[in-house]
């Protein structure tokens, strides 16, 4: 690997190699940066040794209770000049199979199971696999440079897998390039979100960065959150909107002590106002800093430091060399305030789907990315999402954005988690339903939300039909699956 392409824990290894670059919380290991860095390169050496060309892809079927293994499997397959294919454990193995052959993989690197032996997880796809640990060489010195594919080390980012068609998106391998800081405080960033998940990737390298140490709990649990954050004391933390739903809704989060946080990062999905405004209130000394990106194209925008709620709600503004334009379905550019679809474009070459040019050319028309999701720019230039474009419910000629119907229901207090979506009907098209979590001992019933609804909201967006459920169905990322809503048929 050449001196440009040495990657940012080797320096901050060079650099600060006894500090604790990552936490498990659950299990009290951790790792420090110069352990980071030599397993690494063990593991490179051990995939080089496997066959593995530089170019080749190799999967990563590691879950989020094994966060150490992910960490030092990620870097290591960049090291070796590979790809590396992040993959949700939870896949169905038929699935994982079909990833595995999309893909072509050369590898698929599992968690090695102590005492047991390792199930076959890729469906018989006949993919050759080795535990992690058996991977690591002796030698813990860097690979010799070798000329690898490409602009640099990468990843395969499969956008969807679990239904249909695997999709995959070629982006730019995180824990690269940038200098390590010249201090380091070790102070504590807090995150849940699994490492295969685009958000999780973002944070590989993110708190070392900063001089930080991260602390991974590899399962979020609303009570065992705030107690970390009591006992732990971390200064920032990362949470998807799911997550941040919980947190507001539990008993605890009125009494726990949150003083510690001076920084909160919300992403993965749009963020619902009532629950922001909730943690604000809670907060009000914390810095509250919402992101919107996307796995084709990366980060989009984020909430400037020091905005002090003025804009609640907004996804902040455009980041530098990042340019957003909205549009209508002609792709003429709307007025500021005016809803229509988000597109970008940025100073990196445009990102593809794997082998899969025909996708690549229909995302991307004229460097500009068409994102599928609605929002506005107000007269400051914050960017608003409101919703997906294939998620509007088209009720009776009468457009329903599920955003603005699930904003409504978390506003009311017994709702935990809410989400809606459309259901065919025969003579509107498509009517609206939702479905809700109440709070434990909540007696409020359907009558009583549709009740709720109709004082706050147009007739024609109050759900016919609400389905009172015990929790939604959320993927790796916290975002929910319309498909496995219980008695939705689709649309």
């Amino acid at each position: 690997m050449g001196e440009a392409a040495v990657d940012v824990v080797a320096r901050a290894a060079a650099a600060h190699p006894d500090a604790i670059a990552w936490r498990n919380l659950d299990d009290g290991s951790s790792l420090t940066l110069a352990g980071w860095d030599a397993d690494a390169n063990r593991l490179a050496r051990g995939l080089r040794s496997e066959g593995v060309r530089p170019g080749g892809r190799v999967v990563l079927d590691i879950g989020p209770e094994h966060p150490l293994p992910w960490l030092v499997a990620y870097v290591g397959v960049h090291r070796a000049g590979a790809t590396a294919v992040p993959v949700n454990t939870r896949l169905h193995p038929t699935e994982l199979a079909a990833v595995v052959e999309h893909a072509e993989a050369e590898l698929v690197v599992e968690a090695e199971p102590h005492g047991t032996e390792r199930p076959d997880r890729t469906g018989g796809s006949g993919a050759r696999r080795a535990p992690w640990q058996a991977l690591l060489d002796a030698d813990p010195s860097p690979l010799p440079p070798e000329k690898r594919p490409g602009d640099g080390p990468s990843d395969l980012v499969y956008t969807s897998g679990t239904s249909g068609k695997p999709k995959a998106v070629v982006a730019q391998a995180a824990a690269v390039g940038a200098d390590p800081p010249a201090r380091w405080s070790g102070l504590g960033f807090l995150t849940c979100s699994p490492f295969s998940t685009t958000s999780g990737i973002l944070l590989v390298d993110g708190p070392l960065r900063s001089g930080m140490s991260g602390w991974y709990l590899p399962r979020f649990d609303a009570r065992r959150w705030l107690e970390v954050v009591e006992v732990e004391r971390p200064v920032a933390a990362f949470l998807v909107p799911a997550m941040a739903q919980l947190l507001v809704a539990h008993p605890r989060f009125a009494e726990a002590d949150l003083d510690s946080l001076s920084v909160l990062t919300f992403g993965g999905a749009p963020m619902a106002r009532t629950t922001l405004r909730r943690l604000v209130e809670r907060l009000p000394r914390a810095e509250v800093l919402v992101g919107y990106g996307l796995t084709e194209f990366g980060a989009v925008s984020r909430m400037p430091a020091g905005d002090g709620g003025r804009h609640l709600g907004s996804v902040g503004r455009a980041l530098e060399g990042v340019e957003v334009r909205v549009v209508d379905e002609h792709g003429a550019d709307l007025g500021r305030g005016q809803v229509g679809e988000i597109t970008v474009r940025g100073a990196a070459p445009p990102r593809r789907y794997f082998k899969d040019e025909a996708a690549t050319e229909r995302a991307w028309e004229g460097g500009w990315l068409r994102t599928g999701d609605l929002g506005y720019l107000d007269a400051d230039g914050f960017l608003w999402i409101t919703g997906r474009a294939k998620d509007v419910i088209v009720r009776g000629g009468n457009n329903v954005v599920p955003g603005d119907v699930e904003e409504v229901l978390l506003s009311h207090p017994e709702v935990v988690d809410a989400a809606v979506a459309g259901i065919p009907h025969d003579v509107l098209g498509e009517d609206v339903a939702a479905w809700v979590v109440r709070r434990d001992g909540a007696r409020t019933s359907p009558e009583d939300l549709r009740a709720f609804m109709l004082e706050r909201l147009a007739d024609y967006k109050v759900p016919r039909t609400v389905h009172l459920v015990d929790a939604l169905p959320r993927n790796a990322s916290g975002k929910v699956v319309p498909a496995q809503l219980p008695g939705r048929s689709p649309r």
